[in-house]
């Protein structure tokens, strides 16, 4: 056990990766040796926001924002510094510090949630295969007019709610308290408020568990066709977060993985049905659209983000199609091209897009529950492996209303329908290709369609530029000063440097430093370089040390980018950087001093005799402060 809460944090760092912590809040894509995507902490088109795992920090060159992993969990999350010290410690299984434990017989909101939770599936579960009644009667037969075995409801802990109103409650409430219980959404208060009943009630179970296995939340499909909603969820709590979290991630993660890729579908019962018959890279939105999160938390287990839209196929399922594609091209948007050609070519590069977008279509027409039920998995598996990329699916949709539209008139609203989907193709030689196939599909001019769309792309490009000029970030100016008294600082954290901490020190004095937050940091550091061996355990510590201060850990953030660019130095060239930037700071010290003196000599009463006198005492120290200068130069 760590004796200290010092102890505790650092063993809780070495545990952190940051492309990890970061890569739950942000899609990243790796350039060179950092990671890239667009800042969390303000809206940009371009990313400007960079992950440094060498050294454990990000740093945001659009707003500034920076710091290390615990930094990011605390400003992502909103969390204080103990309460991210205290969940990551229960995480990894650190026992905290005697004086930071919580006194005995009392347990976390959050884990007795998720106790209870899990309680609760138990009980759905077991009444469902192990007792009799007209009720489990109902509903094992739906089940198995739905192809849904004992292995399967064994699998995915499907249980049954009863139709009375407290028969979960009373089970419960012996263990939790009603709080718990209400928060963890399993009961509700009468109308009368004189008690308490259960949420679900003659309902199938579905249960829903985190990516970690932990159950959090439930679906709860009807038996009956009076009952409305045909299908009721759990409500968002502090264990379960709709958008955050999808159905069956804990199953799949290492099919997805293995796959590099995975297949979204919309309901539970279709996510169920894949996976139960082998089609094991499936997840599914719990009730609700699909949400920029959801592709965050997809991208960490697919390298190549391959990501297969495979929603029902009415109506309503092409919408969400299209609204999910709209959702994972903003998510990516940045990172480089999504892929827009079914064709193999040289590249220089592993991770040739930012990610891959392809739409599931079974020829019947049918869900893809219904589908894999009745046609079977291997033909659905086949289907996925041809299924055509986002911009084929959305043309061959368009296509598919050509004889709607005869008259030039009507040709020409047809033609607009087409130039949003091809403007979204970034590579001109590809564009060109779809402007002639469409063209000749529809029996239009290939140059006209080449020329509204260019006409389209200009005015993209215009109203871009206007939201640029209008949402620009205006950043801080700092001045020469500041700038080289970093520049000075910022050596400190140059890892490949041929001196001891001792050495630069003795090189940079305290004084050379009048910015306070800089003046902190040189303080903090020269406390520090006795007990660290190297630049990272330096950076570890420093971050620890301003946790409760997220400016001054915003300005360590921009010292160690500094200090990048005084890398791969020879040991003169290094002593070298060190000794422009103290003449630089002596230089402007100077020139601030040689500023005031003028004002005060502008501003002397030439009548009084005292003010003539200073006047000549200012003169020669100018003079005499010019000479040495020149000295020196």
């Amino acid at each position: 056990m760590a004796k200290t809460l010092e102890e505790v944090v650092s063993e809780i760092k070495n545990r952190l990766d940051i492309v990890e912590v970061v890569s739950e809040q942000v899609i990243l894509k790796k350039n060179g040796n950092h990671y890239w995507g667009l800042c969390p902490f303000h809206k940009e088109k371009t990313p400007s926001f960079s992950v440094n795992p060498q050294l454990g920090i990000y740093k945001c060159f659009g707003c500034g924002e920076g710091g290390d992993a615990l930094s990011f969990i605390m400003k992502t999350k909103n969390m204080d510094f103990m309460d991210v010290i205290k969940d990551l410690a229960q995480k990894y299984g650190i026992e905290m510090p005697v004086t930071f434990k919580k006194s005995e017989g009392t347990k976390d909101l959050k884990e007795q949630m998720m106790q209870a939770c899990e309680k609760a599936a138990m009980f759905y579960h077991d009444l469902l295969i192990n007792h009799k009644s007209q009720e489990i009667k109902e509903a094992t037969e739906y089940l198995t007019e739905r192809s849904i075995s004992r292995e399967i409801i064994d699998k995915f802990m499907l249980g049954l709610a009863p139709k009375n109103y407290t028969t979960l409650y009373d089970v419960l409430k012996k263990d939790f308290s009603d709080e718990v219980l209400e928060k963890a959404g399993l009961i509700l208060q009468t109308k009368e408020k004189k008690g308490y009943i259960d949420r679900f009630r003659g309902r199938i179970i579905i249960p829903i568990q985190n990516e970690n296995g932990e159950f959090v939340a439930f679906g709860a499909r009807a038996l009956s066709s009076e009952q409305s909603p045909k299908y009721l969820n759990s409500a968002d709590s502090l264990i379960y977060n709709k958008s955050r979290l999808l159905y069956g991630l804990y199953t799949a993660k290492d099919a997805i993985k293995a796959e590099d890729g995975v297949i979204l579908m919309e309901g539970y019962f279709d996510v169920i049905s894949a996976q139960a018959h082998g089609v094991e890279n499936v997840v599914g939105v719990c009730g609700t659209a699909l949400t920029s999160d959801h592709i965050k938390l997809l991208s960490r287990y697919t390298k190549s983000r391959k990501i297969y839209l495979s929603f029902d196929t009415d109506s309503a399922g092409q919408k969400a199609t299209n609204r999910g594609a709209t959702i994972i091209r903003e998510a990516f948007s940045g990172l480089g091209n999504i892929k827009q050609f079914d064709e193999s070519y040289i590249s220089t590069s592993d991770d040739k897009y930012s990610c891959e977008i392809r739409v599931v279509c079974p020829p019947e027409g049918k869900d893809p529950d219904e589908f894999i039920r009745t046609v079977g998995a291997e033909t659905f598996k086949q289907i996925v492996e041809n299924a055509p990329l986002l911009i084929d699916f959305q043309i061959n949709s368009i296509l598919k209303h050509k004889k709607e539209y005869k008259t030039p008139q009507e040709k020409v609203q047809f033609v607009k329908d087409f130039i949003p989907v091809l403007l979204e193709i970034n590579n001109e030689i590809i564009r060109s290709e779809y402007i002639k196939m469409v063209a000749d599909a529809i029996g239009v001019n290939d140059k006209s369609l080449e020329s509204e769309i260019r006409k389209a792309a200009r005015l993209n490009s215009l109203q871009q530029v206007e939201d640029k000029e209008v949402k620009q970030i205006v950043t801080k100016n700092v001045s020469i000063l500041e700038k080289t008294q970093k520049n000075l600082l910022s050596v400190f954290f140059v890892a490949d440097s041929h001196f001891s901490f001792a050495q630069i020190n003795e090189m940079i004095d305290n004084s050379y430093f009048s910015d306070e937050t800089l003046i902190n940091v040189k303080s903090t550091i020269d406390k520090l370089i006795c007990t660290v061996n190297n630049v990272k355990e330096l950076i570890e510590q420093l971050y620890t040390a301003y946790i409760e201060n997220p400016e001054i850990q915003q300005v360590l953030t921009d010292l160690i980018n500094i200090a990048e660019t005084f890398t791969n130095l020879s040991p003169e060239d290094f002593q070298s950087v060190i000794e422009e930037n103290i003449n630089r700071i002596n230089r402007c010290r100077w020139e601030d001093e040689k500023e005031k003196m003028r004002n005060l000599y502008k501003n002397a009463d030439e009548d009084d005799t005292e003010a003539l006198k200073i006047q000549m005492q200012l003169r020669d120290k100018i003079n005499n402060r010019i000479k040495s200068e020149k000295i020196n130069d």
